[in-house]
């Protein structure tokens, strides 16, 4: 049985990720994170993702410091993975902003991470998250070899990490990948982030006719995909990868305004009569237009997405519903 480490393991790619595996059968799950509740978080997640009919197999949840050099070179030795997923660290932009220590984890815990690796001669699978934040806006598809403009902390954390991939890669001959992921969205995300804000938003306007929403804009273009298919895609560059770099996407833009539109019908509303378009709250610089060419991942693994746009958006609002607080 093949040993899987799995840093951010309750976050939704971890979730997703740990639920393919455990569909396979032969992987054994290590999980990382300091918040002792995780394996009900993971298992209560699981149970969902398969209609309560799900025991967790092979399955493990370790308290590790992942900012902790010897905490990690401890963990390494003691369990010695086939394959690490490293898909920990701060996905929200904003975070960065107000926080800017997360750029030094977010490169402190791949360097513990990889540092340990090599001193313990385990040159094992290991998968990068890396982010569509490290480009610049384009009105064009963006391919593994695009150019890079990082304009936050988090982007410019995840785009060091990037190329000390493609360093380690070159000079250890490692089967080490980076991962460019573009948004991607699902039920398990965070409520700060901007299809909860909407849908939240909405239901909160089905209770309260007097509600509002406020955006950054309406024509913003980013490419979203659901997280599972990205999990999968994950999976596969890992497991058989030939390249050092794929991105990982769906290859079609949408507005947010297509958000606001496929919500708001959902409960019979207009999005217009109750949603405010306040640019001061956009960042600066940030990008107009990001598209995912996943050409290369298609071709190599038989890849594509399995959810639409739409598919996801509705995942999203029937969880919320059912789960929905005042």
């Amino acid at each position: 049985m093949k040993k899987i480490l799995i840093t951010g393991i309750t976050g939704q790619d971890g979730i997703f990720l740990t639920n393919f595996l455990q569909k396979k059968g032969d992987y054994q799950v290590l999980g990382v994170s300091r918040n002792p509740y995780s394996i009900k978080k993971i298992s209560k997640s699981l149970q969902y993702l398969n209609n309560g009919n799900f025991s967790i197999n092979n399955i493990d949840i370790v308290s590790t410091n992942l900012l902790n050099k010897d905490e990690v070179s401890s963990l390494l030795r003691d369990y010695q993975p086939d394959y690490i997923y490293n898909l920990t660290g701060p996905s929200s932009v904003y975070e960065s902003l107000l926080n800017p220590k997360f750029k030094i984890e977010i490169r402190n815990i791949f360097d513990n991470l990889t540092s340990s690796l090599i001193k313990e001669k385990n040159f094992c699978n290991f998968y990068q998250a890396s982010s569509s934040e490290m480009y610049k806006s384009s009105t064009n598809a963006l391919t593994e070899n695009s150019p890079f403009l990082p304009n936050s902390p988090y982007a410019e954390a995840k785009l060091r990490n990037h190329i000390e991939v493609l360093n380690l890669r070159q000079k250890y001959h490692w089967n080490i990948y980076s991962g460019i992921t573009f948004n991607h969205e699902s039920e398990f995300r965070k409520d700060n982030y901007l299809f909860m804000k909407i849908i939240n938003s909405a239901i909160s306007i089905t209770k309260n006719s007097s509600s509002n929403l406020t955006i950054g804009s309406i024509d913003y273009v980013r490419d979203w995909s659901y997280a599972a298919d990205v999990a999968e895609a994950i999976f596969n560059i890992c497991e058989y990868g030939k390249n050092p770099t794929y991105v990982i996407g769906s290859g079609e833009g949408k507005k947010i305004s297509d958000i606001l539109e496929i919500v708001f019908s959902y409960f019979e509303l207009n999005w217009k009569d109750f949603t405010k378009v306040n640019p001061k709250i956009l960042r600066s610089g940030d990008p107009k237009s990001i598209i995912a060419n996943p050409n290369l991942v298609r071709s190599e693994f038989g890849w594509n997405n399995q959810v639409s746009f739409e598919q996801m958006i509705k995942k999203c609002i029937e969880y919320k519903i059912n789960n929905f607080k005042d």
